[in-house]
């Protein structure tokens, strides 16, 4: 946290090191939270791209005494993937997991053997179709509480509603999302 005080403060200095330190430690967590908005690796690549341009844009309206850089970026990110799902509402027709079979959001460098990335990719998979089929407020309070680990206190910063508002959304979305699951194991096994 601290780090990101003084990279904020070098970047807006006019510190191009400073702002490519700051782009590396951040653009993977920016990144699955932009996959896990849209499935869709080349859509959540340019919605990232996007982000840190508007986060470039408007770093020094970053006031530390509001907040963690984390949490101001993460809602900066929520801020922008809500203003693209409102864009493309009407261009979306249904979220194709197939566009990008195979695609690894974090890819180890030496991990398990072969079947057991196929297990993982497949979990994942079918963990983002689950996803894609909650309402969107209930979607991303799972995955700014249960993919990117944020508390209460930052979620609520985020999306800009009271505490209590999170906890129930995290809760039914949790709810929801197990009953998509449970659905979509018993469609699985009719086949």
């Amino acid at each position: 946290m601290e780090q990101d005080r003084e990279l904020v403060k070098r970047c807006v200095g006019g510190d191009d090191a400073a702002w490519e330190t700051l782009l590396r430690s951040h653009t993977r967590k920016i990144f699955n939270l932009c996959y896990r908005f849209t499935g869709r690796s080349s859509e959540a690549e340019d919605l990232t791209q996007e982000v840190f341009i508007k986060v470039f844009q408007t770093l020094q309206s970053y006031d530390e005494a509001q907040g963690a850089f984390a949490t101001w970026l993460n809602r900066v990110a929520r801020n922008h993937l809500v203003d693209h799902y409102r864009r493309t509402k009407k261009d979306r027709v249904t979220s194709s997991l197939e566009d990008d079979a195979g695609v690894m959001v974090e890819r180890p460098d030496s991990g398990p053997a072969p079947s057991g990335r196929v297990e993982s990719r497949e979990q994942r998979e079918w963990l983002q179709a689950g996803l894609n089929q909650l309402s969107p407020d209930l979607r991303e309070a799972v995955i700014l509480r249960d993919l990117s680990d944020l508390d209460y206190e930052e979620i609520a910063a985020v999306l800009g509603v009271p505490q209590g508002t999170v906890k129930s959304r995290i809760n039914r979305g949790r709810l929801e999302l197990a009953r998509v699951l449970k659905r979509m194991e018993g469609m699985e096994g009719q086949k």
